[in-house]
């Protein structure tokens, strides 16, 4: 294996190298075969001959891949990367999608689209996200970055560290992801590319489909002698939004029939969902190096996303009322087979008919201004930067059915259960709930609280802004000749960062005096989400004319409302090694960082008194710790000789704690049952998430055009965080006003976030790359891509202690845990043309979704493969020398999301979004 010096295996590492990911498990049996081949075919020249040079150009496909895999070689840590074949040509919709192709890594979709990403099987909790090597903040009320942020034509890569070094600051549990611009300086020439795709979604559900497109434009140049470089990007999509339908099933319930207790299906929400969709990003760098001992780069990138949903539902409580204006209802003309109603009809129904708006605005500004000064025998670096994200939006819920004080209700019958299939039951009404004259807009189940706080609708706007500031200073230097160590590197990083979050709510109201009120829906139209033909109307723009809010701010919408700040000061120290070890060369570092953070929140108390109009009194509350952590690492790579290296690394790793999880707001009343008082709060004194890691790997090479190898990790899990009861003393927040229990006991139950204990998580991966000229040369430009990775784990954490969603079970695995996870890619590209297949699996896992309140919930998510298809053909010569035309078909099995309760074949939810296809021009001169 030829060895790069230390000088010019970090210059690898700073470019924007890419693998153009993978799916599925190729035998290794296979790729042996494959590396038996292809060193065969490498043999060493003899030493009196003299040895040519290449001078072959690689572009596209094989150019992503090939530089790719030169990062994985020359980094000390175990790395997985991404390239751009070219600038702007990652041809996904969001670098999510390219992410969650590299081996170990999966993403969970939302509304389709892959946005969060999990390394190893861990929750996006525990990894963290830079962009060029600074930190970056996000939208949610998490830590996990939501990567659809990002336009994938404004990245040249993506570097994902799953082993730190001492001098990686913001480094993850599981992982950091290192999202990477171009530098301009690193082009030989002025460099323009554009391109433009039109693309069509939803395609194959059956139901109206949506069309957008996608614009990039990218600039690069260089003047004043090369001294001064010029980077500038914009990119766009821009989506209707195809309608997609979702059945969201309560479960089931068991009612009285002819003096036995039978199954009927409980209830559920039938959806059709159009999320139209708008994001505009814009990059620019610009770099200075006057000379060899100096260089500035300012880095700004800028990403606005704006959502916008539109949902027309049907909800049905089978067997009774969900809310307080009715009695339950009554089984009849039911057929029992085992205990299970399969068919019946229940009386006493009253349908929901929802039609729903949501919008979101994110905007996410992150700059970053770094300078390094070269003085001889130190290099000194001095970085400053900030991440600003905010996020503002209005969800506005509309419910229509017959009012509250209805003298006749409805029935529902059902056909087909069998007290599994809920998604499968086929339902009919009795009343027409498509003729506007009968589904009126009015509070219809009393879902507000009655007729003293009536709710025809309900109004919410969240906000969000998250704002870190950093300073970086650092220096390095070469150690002398005899030296164990070759290198030294010390730095101190700060960082302030501060997340604010609020929920502003209010109930709908249709008259001031009469909470029965009922209104025909103005320009009604119909739609069908679940076989049951619905009223359906545009509720925007509604507030003043047909509705007026009530605010509403009782005890979990207050909850709602906190400010998490955090102030994080790292030193560090690495020490660089190149040197024989054992009789073998050897490199890698060792190194240590002592990271001290100072944490704190306010928010609002809420104490159990009268919320008169729904508004309750509250009163502030803050508090925090402060805690230190030392976190050694060491990593080191043998070279055993024909291009193959081992890999060992040993650290001490962490994970800050959720944001959510540390806010200080507080809630609790007088609990009847127990005699005391008990409530619910955040935990702004929370420690991290902290493991030992322990990792190795083989690697084989055949230069930088493929690879073969095998990883083994280990993660010793010192603590988990989940919900508890805590003994508290409610001294501090209790008020003259405040309801006590009999006798003025202030010693009562608060359920909060609590480091609890852990256990470990450990996995095998697999992954190679192959050129296939490399067993035949008939085979040149075709190629595999392919890993697997199978991980587990010996947390078991009670579901009691999470916010949940269909869970029964009271012990919950790991939560982003997929034991099985699988790429394949196969391509081809030569002569111009190209052509890609790529594949990514994972098996069930615990996800993450977000409930009606705002609020996360952990749920069982199955398994799923998506599949893409690409074809394209590039002008080798001539006038149209540079342009390119692509076709793209994404998910093309048309993959469903789907949602189970405890067991596999008890779904509750599916969810099917469509293919999408594209068609696409590049330029690039």
């Amino acid at each position: 294996m030829t060895q790069l010096k230390r000088s010019e295996r970090a210059f690898a590492l700073d470019r924007p190298f890419a693998i153009k990911a993978t799916s599925a498990a190729v035998s290794m049996a296979v790729l042996a075969m494959a590396s038996s081949v292809a060193y065969a075919q490498q043999a060493e020249p003899k030493k009196d001959e003299p040895q040519k040079l290449e001078t072959l150009e690689i572009t596209g496909i094989r150019k992503g891949i090939e530089s790719a895999i030169s990062v994985k070689k020359n980094s000390d840590s175990i790395v997985e990367s991404i390239s751009a074949e070219d600038i702007g040509k990652l041809p996904d919709n969001s670098i999510a999608e390219s992410i969650a192709r590299l081996p170990g890594v999966t993403a969970q979709r939302t509304a389709g689209r892959a946005q969060q990403i999990s390394i190893r099987g861990m929750a996006p909790d525990f990894s963290t996200s830079l962009l060029n090597g600074r930190e970056q903040v996000t939208t949610g009320d998490s830590r996990g970055v939501e990567f659809d942020q990002y336009p994938s034509e404004l990245l040249a890569g993506v570097n994902i560290y799953k082993t730190p070094d001492g001098a990686l600051v913001g480094q993850g549990l599981s992982g950091t992801i290192d999202m990477i611009t171009v530098r301009p300086l690193n082009f030989a020439k002025r460099t323009v590319a554009a391109g433009y795709r039109q693309q069509q979604t939803g395609v194959g559900l059956n139901t109206p489909e949506g069309k957008g497109d996608r614009i990039a434009v990218s600039y690069i140049d260089q003047f004043a002698d090369r001294t001064i470089g010029l980077a500038i990007g914009f990119a766009r999509l821009k989506d209707s939004g195809a309608q997609t339908s979702r059945f969201d099933s309560w479960g089931d319930t068991e009612v009285d029939y002819q003096g036995a207790k039978v199954k009927v299906p409980n209830g559920f929400n039938s959806w059709l969902d159009k999320t139209a969709q708008t994001r505009q990003g814009a990059m620019g760098v610009l770099q200075f190096k006057p000379n060899k001992n100096f260089e500035s780069v300012l880095d700004l990138y800028y990403s606005e996303f704006d959502k916008n949903k539109t949902s027309i539902g049907f909800q049905a409580p089978i067997p009774g009322s969900a809310g307080g204006y009715d009695k339950d209802g009554v089984l009849t003309n039911a057929t029992i087979s085992g205990g299970v109603a399969s068919s019946g009809t229940a009386t006493n129904f009253k349908g929901v008919v929802r039609n729903d708006t949501e919008a979101t605005l994110d905007k996410l500004t992150s700059i970053g201004w770094n300078n390094k000064l070269n003085m001889g025998t130190w290099t000194a670096t001095a970085d400053l930067s900030t991440s600003r994200i905010k996020r503002t939006g209005g969800i506005f819920e509309t419910t229509a059915g017959l009012p509250g004080n209805a003298a006749t209700l409805d029935t529902i019958s059902w056909t087909g259960f069998n007290g599994r299939n809920f998604a499968d039951v086929q339902y009919r009404t009795g009343l027409n709930y498509s003729d506007p004259n009968v589904a009126k807009l009015t509070d219809v189940q009393g879902w507000g609280g009655g007729v003293n706080t009536p709710q025809a609708g309900y109004s919410k706007l969240p906000f969000v802004t998250d704002e870190l500031d950093a300073i970086r200073l650092s220096g390095k230097r070469a150690l002398g000749d005899g030296l164990f160590f070759s290198s030294l590197d010390v730095g101190v990083n700060y960082t302030d960062r501060s997340k604010v979050r609020e929920y502003k709510e209010g109930r709908l109201v249709l008259s001031a005096t009469d909470p029965y009120a009922a209104v025909v829906a103005p320009g009604a139209g119909i739609a069908n989400p679940s076989g049951i033909p619905v009223m359906t109307w545009d509720p925007r723009g509604s507030v003043g004319s047909t509705y007026q809010i009530a605010a509403k701010l009782v005890r979990d919408i207050a909850n709602k409302d906190w400010t998490v700040n955090e102030k994080v000061t790292t030193a560090y120290a690495k020490l660089d090694l190149d040197r024989e070890l054992f009789g073998l060369p050897v490199r890698g570092n060792a190194g240590i960082q002592v990271v001290n953070t100072d944490q704190g929140s306010s928010a609002y108390n809420v104490d159990g008194g009268p919320c008169p109009n729904d508004v309750c009194a509250v009163t502030n509350i803050a508090t925090g710790v402060k805690y230190t952590d030392v976190l050694p690492s060491t990593n080191l790579v043998f070279d055993l000789g024909n291009d193959s290296v081992l890999r060992f690394a040993l650290a001490r790793v962490m994970a800050r704690p959720n944001m959510n999880d540390l806010r200080a707001s507080t809630g609790f009343g007088v609990d009847a049952t127990l005699g005391v008082l008990k409530g619910d709060a955040g935990n702004p004194k929370l420690k991290p998430f902290r493991a030992n890691a322990l990792d190795l790997s083989y690697e084989k090479y055949f230069g930088n055009k493929g690879y073969i190898g095998v990883a083994g990790f280990y993660k010793d899990l010192r603590t988990y965080i989940v919900k508890q009861n805590v003994v508290t003393d409610f001294t501090s927040l209790v008020t003259p006003n405040t309801p006590l229990p009999v006798g003025g006991k202030v010693l009562g139950l608060l359920n909060q976030p609590v480091n609890g204990s852990g256990g470990n998580i450990m996995g095998v991966e697999l992954s190679a790359s192959i050129p296939l000229s490399l067993i035949s040369k008939s085979l040149d430009g075709f190629g595999v891509q392919a890993s697997y990775s199978d991980t587990s784990s010996s947390i078991s954490l009670p579901s009691s202690g999470f916010s949940v969603r269909d869970v029964g079970n009271s012990k919950i695995s790991l939560p982003g845990l997929s034991k099985r996870v699988g790429s394949l890619t196969m391509y081809f590209e030569k002569w111009g043309f190209s052509a890609r297949a790529a594949a990514r699996y994972r098996s069930d896992f615990v996800g993450e979704v977000t409930n009606i309140f705002g609020d996360r919930e952990l749920t069982y998510i199955k398994e799923e493969t998506i599949t893409d298809v690409q074809l394209g053909y590039e002008f080798q010569s001539g006038p149209a020398k540079g342009l390119s035309i692509l076709l793209q078909a994404n998910n093309i099995t048309n993959e469903p999301y789907i949602r189970y309760k405890d067991t596999r074949d008890n779904v509750v939810e599916t969810v099917k979004y469509g293919k999408t296809y594209l068609l696409g021009l590049n330029y690039k001169f």
